[in-house]
């Protein structure tokens, strides 16, 4: 019997990926996919999660990233087949600087390698359709929906399905007067 064995070539560069962690619930993901540098930051708070990313071309790292926490802000570093590139994050802003940052004082903040699997993704749940708005009344003011419908006082408007009889009103009292009215009978304003 004549057995065939399938080889799996590797690729000359692998996907690496780096997490750390800024503190306050924010941390930054670093991944290189041999071409570009993709930066992924994540901040998350009670029951609610932010996200926001760049990518640029850097070819592949030639050493692991570098974090540097500054007065102005976070800055990465990046050493690629393409030189030196360095990154400023400010809040959920990512921005390339184009000029070498002074990162003398600067603290060094550790970075752990992961997994790509373990880079978090965004999911969000199905909207959910509004509920119909219930009718509601403040004071003398009432309001609904389906027809839409407005009242206040002696005063009424709807719109949506035709109601079979509209109701005029006199424009100076608010008193109900009929459509061939040439004065209101409340107050005889001229019609």
């Amino acid at each position: 019997m004549n057995y065939t064995q399938k080889v799996v070539k590797k690729t000359d560069f692998e996907i690496m990926v780096y997490v750390c962690n800024l503190g306050l619930g924010q941390q930054v993901y670093l991944e290189n996919t041999g071409i570009e540098t993709i930066i992924r930051l994540v901040s998350s708070t009670a029951g609610q999660q932010q996200q926001s990313s760049s990518s640029f071309t850097t070819g592949k790292w030639l050493m692991p990233p570098s974090v540097f926490r500054t007065p102005t802000g976070v800055v990465l570093r990046f050493e690629g087949e393409q030189g030196s590139r360095f990154v400023m994050l400010q809040g959920s802003g990512i921005s390339v600087l184009t000029t070498i940052p002074s990162l003398t004082g600067a603290e060094v903040l550790p970075l752990q390698q992961i997994a790509s699997q373990e880079m978090p993704k965004m999911t969000m749940e199905p909207m959910k359709p509004m509920e119909p708005m219930k009718p509601m009344a403040m004071g003398n003011m009432q309001m609904s929906m389906n027809p839409m419908q407005m009242q206040m006082g002696n005063m009424a408007m709807q719109i949506g399905s035709p109601s079979q009889e509209v109701k005029h009103f006199c424009p100076q009292c608010g008193g109900a007067v009929k459509e061939r009215d040439r004065f209101c009978s409340s107050c005889g304003n001229p019609l």
